[in-house]
C-alpha cells in the first residue's frame, strides 16, 4: 500500500523528533563526497529521512540553535533535489532537455554558406585567371554586356587560326594550318564560317622578317615577328593577321582568336564527347585516315593486325567512321580535325586540306553546341574544366566587357544556323593549282576579287548582292576615266565588273543599260534607279563574253559626244 505521505513518488519528510530523544549511541553522519545523488523510490526517501534525523541528533550534542538546524535541513533538501539524477534499481531517468532543431538548422546553413563561399571564391579565381589570359580588360568588365564591334554592313567578323607550338616535335609548329573567318550579324542572329586554304599563294609584304616576300598564307603568322613568347609580340601578330586576311577576303575583321594544338582535346575532355556528322568526299562511304594508326599499336611498333583491331575496332584504324552521326571523345576529335588523307590507305578525304577544313568546322560547331548546353552549364566540374581549357589554349583581342555578349550569341545562334561557305565548291571555280603545291586564284595570281565577291554574295541579305551580277562598263561620255569611276561605284554594291573600256564610236545622248541575260531582276531595278533609264533587252553593240549579265554605256552628263578618249 502506498505511503499516505507520498506525493508523486517522492516521500515527504516525517515530523521532526524532539531534541534529546536519541542517546549518545546514535551514529555520526559522515561527510559526503561532492557529487550527484539520486532520489528514486522508497529507499532514497528513507536516506533523506535518516540524514535529517542524524543532523538533528548531532546538532543537539553540538549546542546548535533551532535556526541552525532549520538552515541545515533546508540545505539538505536543496542538495538532494538539485543533484544530477542517476538510474537506481527501480528509478527512472529524469527527462532530458529536448534538442533545439532551430540551432541545428542555423549551424547547417552556416556550414553550407561557408562552403559556398569557398567554392564561389575558387570559381572567381579561376575566371579571373582565365579571363586575364584570354581577354583584354579587367575583371569588372565581366559584369558588363557590351555589344561587339561591327563593320559598315552591321556584321562582326572574327578571324580564327591555329598553330601547333605545343605539339612536341612538330616541324611546322608556328604555321597556321587552320585559318577561318566567322562572320555574325548580332541583330538577325545569322552566322557564316569560311575556311581559307592554307596553301593559298600570297604576297607577305615588306615587313616579313623571315619568310621572304611571298609564299603560302600559312607562313604569314611566322614572318610577322621572331618573338614567339611575349604577349606584345602575340598582340602584334594578331593585329597584322586580321588586316592581312581581311584584305584577302574583303572584310573588316575586328576580332581574332588564336588557338593551339591542344585546345580541341582539352575542351572536349572538359565537356564530354561531341557528336558530328561524317560525310566522305567523292562519294566515299565514310572517312578513314591511316596516318594515326600508331595509336592502335599500344606502344608496340611491331604490334600485330589482331592487336590493332582489338585496340581500334573494327578494322584497326584510329580514324575510321562510316557516313552518318559519330560520337567523338577528345582524342578522336583532335585527330579527325587533323586528318587530310596524306597517308595510304585512306578514303573520304580526296580533297585533302579542303576536307580537313570542313571537318574542323563541324567539330567547332559541335563543341560550341555542347559547351552552352544546359547539361554542361549545370555541371560545376565541367564548367571548371572548360574554364581551364580555354585559359590554357586560347588568346584573343576580345575585351572582358564583351564576354557576356559572346556567350549570349553562342546560346542564341543554333549550330545548324552557322552556315559553311565552301570556297572550293564555288561555281564558277575560284582556285586552281600552280603545279608547285600552291593554290592560286583563277582570276590571276594575287587577284582575290572573285573570292571577295563570292563571300559577299553568300553572307549578304541584300538581294542585289545575292544576285552577284557581272557587268561591263563602257565610256560613252568622251570624258577620261568615267568607265573606271563608274565601275568603282558598282563593285561595293556586290556587282562584279569584268571589264571597263570605251564604247563603240558614236554619240550617246543618254546612258544605256543592256540586260543581257534578263535573269537578275533586283540588279536591273538598282541600275535603272542609278542611271535614270530602264534596261533594254536587246543585243549590245559589242561581243559579250559568257557570264556577263549587263553592259552599261555611260553617256556624257551634258551633251552627246563622239568617244575617242580612254575609258
Amino acid at each position: 500500500m502506498a505511503d499516505r505521505n507520498s506525493v508523486d513518488g517522492f516521500i515527504s519528510r516525517r515530523p521532526t523528533s524532539r531534541l534529546g530523544e536519541h542517546d549518545g549511541s546514535a551514529r555520526v553522519v559522515k561527510q559526503q563526497e561532492p557529487g550527484p545523488r539520486v532520489i528514486s523510490g522508497y529507499q532514497d526517501a528513507q536516506q533523506v529521512d535518516e540524514s535529517t534525523r542524524l543532523v538533528r541528533s548531532n546538532a543537539e550534542g553540538l549546542g546548535l540553535t533551532r535556526s541552525d538546524i532549520d538552515e541545515s535541513l533546508a540545505q539538505i533538501d536543496t542538495d538532494v533535489i538539485d543533484e544530477e539524477p542517476k538510474r537506481g534499481k527501480r528509478g527512472r531517468r529524469a527527462p532530458r532537455k529536448p534538442r533545439s532543431w532551430k540551432k541545428i538548422i542555423v549551424r547547417t546553413l552556416v556550414v553550407l554558406f561557408i562552403a559556398a563561399l569557398l567554392v564561389g571564391g575558387y570559381f572567381v579565381w579561376r575566371v579571373m585567371h582565365a579571363s586575364g589570359q584570354v581577354f583584354t580588360g579587367d575583371l569588372f568588365g565581366l559584369l558588363q554586356q557590351k555589344e561587339l564591334s561591327m563593320d559598315s554592313n552591321g556584321r562582326t567578323n572574327v578571324l580564327l587560326f591555329g598553330t601547333s607550338e605545343d605539339d612536341p616535335g612538330h616541324e611546322g609548329a608556328n604555321l597556321t594550318d587552320s585559318i577561318m573567318v566567322l562572320t555574325i550579324n548580332q541583330k538577325t542572329k545569322d552566322a557564316y564560317m569560311v575556311s581559307i586554304p592554307r596553301d593559298l599563294r600570297v604576297k607577305y609584304g615588306p615587313n616579313c622578317t623571315s619568310a621572304g616576300t611571298y609564299g603560302k598564307i600559312n607562313a604569314y603568322y611566322s614572318c610577322v615577328s621572331d618573338d614567339f613568347t611575349s604577349p606584345d609580340a602575340e598582340k602584334e601578330r594578331q593585329t597584322r593577321m586580321r588586316e592581312f586576311i581581311g584584305n584577302i577576303v574583303g572584310m573588316n575583321i575586328q576580332y581574332s582568336a588564336h588557338v593551339n594544338y591542344s585546345v580541341v582535346r582539352d575542351v572536349v575532355n572538359a565537356i564530354g564527347p561531341i557528336t558530328v556528322t561524317i560525310q566522305g568526299s567523292n562519294g566515299d562511304p565514310g572517312v578513314m585516315d591511316s596516318n594515326f594508326d600508331w595509336k592502335c599499336k599500344g606502344g608496340n611498333e611491331y604490334a600485330s593486325l589482331a592487336t590493332m583491331k582489338k585496340n581500334c575496332p573494327p578494322n584497326g584504324h584510329f580514324i575510321d567512321y562510316p557516313n552518318g552521326s559519330a560520337t567523338l571523345d577528345a582524342e578522336h576529335a583532335l585527330y579527325l580535325a587533323q586528318a587530310r588523307g596524306d597517308s595510304v590507305p585512306t578514303y573520304g578525304l580526296s580533297r585533302s586540306n579542303y576536307d580537313r577544313e570542313l571537318n574542323q568546322q563541324k567539330i567547332i560547331k559541335a563543341i560550341k553546341e555542347k559547351s552552352v548546353s544546359a547539361g554542361t552549364l549545370a555541371d560545376l566540374g565541367k564548367v571548371n574544366n572548360l574554364i581551364g581549357a580555354i585559359g590554357d589554349n586560347l588568346r584573343t583581342n576580345f575585351d572582358s566587357s564583351e564576354v557576356r555578349t559572346i556567350v549570349s550569341l553562342a546560346k542564341d545562334i543554333p549550330s545548324d544556323q552557322i552556315k559553311s561557305i565552301s570556297l572550293v565548291d564555288a561555281t564558277p571555280e575560284l582556285f586552281t593549282g600552280d603545279g608547285a603545291g600552291n593554290v592560286v586564284p583563277v582570276a590571276g595570281m594575287y587577284d582575290y576579287t572573285a573570292i571577295q565577291a563570292y563571300i559577299k554574295k553568300q553572307i549578304s541579305s541584300d538581294p542585289v548582292v545575292k544576285e552577284a551580277a557581272h557587268v561591263i562598263v563602257l565610256n560613252g561620255s568622251g570624258i577620261v576615266g568615267v568607265a573606271k569611276t563608274e565601275g568603282d561605284k558598282l563593285t561595293p554594291l556586290g556587282l562584279t565588273v569584268d571589264q571597263v573600256a570605251n564604247a563603240p564610236s558614236g554619240t550617246y545622248p543618254a546612258s544605256i543599260i543592256y540586260n543581257v541575260t534578263n535573269n537578275k531582276p533586283k540588279t536591273a531595278e538598282k541600275l535603272a534607279q542609278m542611271y535614270g533609264v530602264s534596261p533594254v533587252i536587246t543585243a549590245p553593240p559589242i561581243t559579250v563574253p559568257a557570264g556577263v549579265d549587263f553592259v552599261i554605256i555611260v553617256a556624257s552628263p551634258s551633251a552627246a559626244q563622239t568617244t575617242t578618249t580612254t575609258p
